[in-house]
């Protein structure tokens, strides 16, 4: 979440997301048009582009060099993209193809698949647990989880009732959130077990079609949004644990009463009382649009990041303690031309003081292994960051410098 790509009418654009106040686009290209499908791999050069004037044809390129690293076409339209520092997936209505990134070479095929025709698929971005999910039924809502290492099917889940609308994985490839059509309940299941661990009521008054379903990197958050104007946040807390230290409220003596309840109750029931509401919440001021959204830590403090195909990036504060509505605090316009320009309308805000957020903004901690620098061209949250030695592929050439990941053939 330190970087966010665009594709437009003209070509694409990257940004860095280091800052509230200011957007900064690392790189913009128009040598291709009508760019639909834009994925980098995390903050190092490698891109990959997809457009509508050649929707069957994949191109990675080098976008610091300005170079093509190679092209592949396949047999029809390609519906989305995903990729780790392993595995690049590409995923058409009835086939999904496993490349190995570190050469592209073609590694596995997985036909007889049921039509997929939004390319509904999620990969794991730690390519120790590279986990590839996808809908295993056009009728229900199956998930069918893959190996992307050993190329095995690993299990299949019944997660609910209704075809499938979105999936998403935890950062460490642990925990594997889903949504179905309907929209009503988004569940979390353990990887590679499948065994349920949370279920969430996003609403029961109407269906929607959730668009954006993401964890937040510590996995504590999981935000979902959809063709409605609410954005809803969930907590991902152990309501089991035993806290011996608790004061004792009325709200946990009745939350363990309803938990004792529920071994005596029919399952529809207990599951009912399982279901948590949004620990935060935002009101975006559209309704509609499709949109995407992030849970990032940027400036040392937790924000909710949400970008409408409007072109328009929205960063809200998000409160990690209480939650509640979260705080409108900026609003970037992405279709600017060049360096994006700061209107002074669009400070909503005034910088915000060091507040409760800044004592529960969370290190990111690095394994005490052998390491090298990390290649961040456009200083994002990852400045600074040292990549473990077993973070990156093993290849003959680098992208760019000895620094930069995954090595790559050109």
């Amino acid at each position: 979440c330190s970087s966010l790509a665009i594709g437009t009418t003209s070509g694409y654009r990257l940004f860095s997301l280091s800052s509230v106040e200011q957007l900064d686009q690392v790189h913009e290209s128009n040598e291709i048009p009508d760019v639909y499908i834009v994925e980098r791999l995390f903050s190092s050069s490698l891109v990959v582009v997809v457009s509508h004037a050649k929707p069957q044809q994949m191109n990675v390129y080098h976008f610091k060099k300005g170079t093509e690293i190679c092209n592949y076409s396949y047999s029809s339209n390609i519906l989305s993209i995903r990729l780790n520092r392993q595995r690049l997936v590409v995923c058409l209505e009835e086939s999904i193809y496993i490349h190995n990134i570190k050469d592209m070479k073609l590694l596995k095929t997985i036909l007889d698949m049921p039509p997929n025709t939004t390319g509904l698929c999620a990969l794991s971005i730690n390519h120790a647990n590279s986990y590839l999910a996808y809908p295993g039924s056009a009728t229900s809502g199956e998930i069918a989880l893959y190996d992307g290492n050993t190329l095995k099917m690993a299990c299949t889940i019944p997660a609910h009732d209704g075809p499938l609308a979105a999936l998403a994985f935890s950062s460490t490839g642990s925990k594997l959130a889903s949504a179905s059509e309907k929209g009503t309940v988004i569940r979390v299941f353990s990887i590679p077990g499948g065994q349920k661990l949370y279920e969430f009521r996003r609403g029961m008054k109407r269906y929607v079609n959730i668009s954006s379903l993401v964890f937040s990197m510590d996995s504590q958050f999981l935000c979902a949004s959809s063709n409605t104007e609410t954005v809803h946040i969930f907590k991902l807390e152990h309501l089991t644990d035993s806290r011996p230290e608790e004061p004792p409220t009325w709200s946990g003596y009745m939350g363990k009463m309803f938990q004792a309840a529920t071994n005596y109750l029919p399952a529809q029931v207990s599951g009912m009382m399982n279901q948590d509401r949004a620990f935060a919440t935002v009101r975006l001021n559209i309704s509609g649009q499709r949109n995407i959204c992030a849970l990032s830590t940027i400036q040392k403090l937790p924000r909710l990041l949400v970008t409408t195909s409007d072109g328009h990036l929205y960063i809200y504060n998000l409160d990690p303690q209480d939650g509640g509505e979260c705080v409108l605090i900026k609003k970037h316009s992405l279709l600017g031309s060049g360096k994006m320009e700061e209107n002074k309308e669009n400070d909503l805000r005034p910088p915000l003081p060091q507040s409760y957020a800044a004592t529960v903004a969370r290190q990111s901690t690095v394994p005490s292994t052998s390491t090298m620098p990390g290649y961040s061209e456009d200083g994002g949250a990852l400045r600074g960051e040292v990549i473990p030695e077993h973070e990156f592929a093993t290849g003959p050439v680098c992208l760019d410098d000895e620094n930069e990941f995954p090595p790559v053939s050109i």
